[in-house]
């Protein structure tokens, strides 16, 4: 059992609140500051059927990269997705923390590690924190002489799949040439199409996301980059295990778990 201020200082020191974009709703968004905490349990995405899952399991604290709630909330009842949830976790006295875009930028986050599955050299920040250049929002790396779109596209699949045996990796979008070497990479987890004019900036060729819009896959081509995008929640679900993994070793005695409920709500189906 652990104070929840000393759970706080130490995700506070693995992805820095201050890393976070300025819209964001990171830190601790459920709770009393007085509790102690003895079960932990990471999730991407806090939908009703995790909270009922934490309910059960009898956890203390969620971890969740989705901040809930994000934006303000006028009233807390069961009419809505967003009350039911909060009504549940109040109910069971389950605190939530989310580090979102903050574990996003910070050295060893998400945008870390999926230049790491991509076995990328020379992986820098796309846009530096002014403070720490070597963390910020984004990553850019070299892929390696003769890995092509198609083969980095393969490459981040089949690592995220061995990664996280929750996700269901059955393929990708890509837009551009699937031949063309990939060159420069840039990589934003989640929905990162608002950075593609960054990445172009950077010299990069290829663009690696979660999700991105139709008109800023047609704007990337068009400024030169191939474009990679593995799906949302597959983008991003892997390093909860890692971030949970981090915070237990922090947090002497802690128990620390991921969800099972956690799972991407979007499928691939096959005609």
């Amino acid at each position: 059992m652990a104070a929840l201020a000393d759970i706080v200082a130490a995700l506070e020191g693995i992805a820095p609140l201050r890393l976070a974009a300025e819209w964001d709703s990171v830190g601790l968004l459920v709770g009393t500051r007085r509790t102690t905490i003895d079960r932990v349990m990471a999730c991407l995405t806090l939908t009703e059927a995790v909270a009922r899952e934490a309910v059960r399991q009898r956890i203390d604290m969620i971890l969740a990269h989705h901040p809930l709630p994000f934006r303000p909330v006028g009233r807390i009842t069961d009419d809505s997705s967003t009350g039911r949830i909060l009504l549940d976790l109040l109910g069971g006295g389950i605190a939530v923390w989310s580090s979102h875009t903050a574990w996003d930028s910070a050295a060893g986050g998400i945008n870390d590690q999926l230049a790491r599955m991509m076995q990328l050299d020379h992986a820098v920040p796309l846009q530096p924190d002014p403070s720490e250049p070597t963390v910020g929002i984004g990553r850019a790396g070299d892929a390696a002489a003769g890995v092509t779109v198609g083969g980095l596209a393969t490459r981040l699949m089949n690592a995220l799949g061995a990664s996280d045996r929750s996700v269901a990796i059955a393929g990708c979008q890509v837009a551009g040439d699937v031949d063309r070497p990939a060159g420069r990479v840039g990589i934003v987890c989640g929905s990162g199409g608002e950075l593609v004019p960054v990445a172009a900036a950077a010299g990069c060729t290829t663009f690696v996301t979660g999700e991105i819009r139709l008109h800023d896959a047609i704007a990337a081509t068009a400024a030169g980059l191939s474009v990679i995008a593995v799906g949302h929640h597959a983008s991003e679900r892997f390093s909860m295990a890692g971030l949970a993994g981090r915070l237990a070793d922090a947090v002497p005695g802690l128990s620390c778990e991921v969800s099972r409920a956690d799972v991407d709500p979007l499928a691939w189906i096959t005609a």
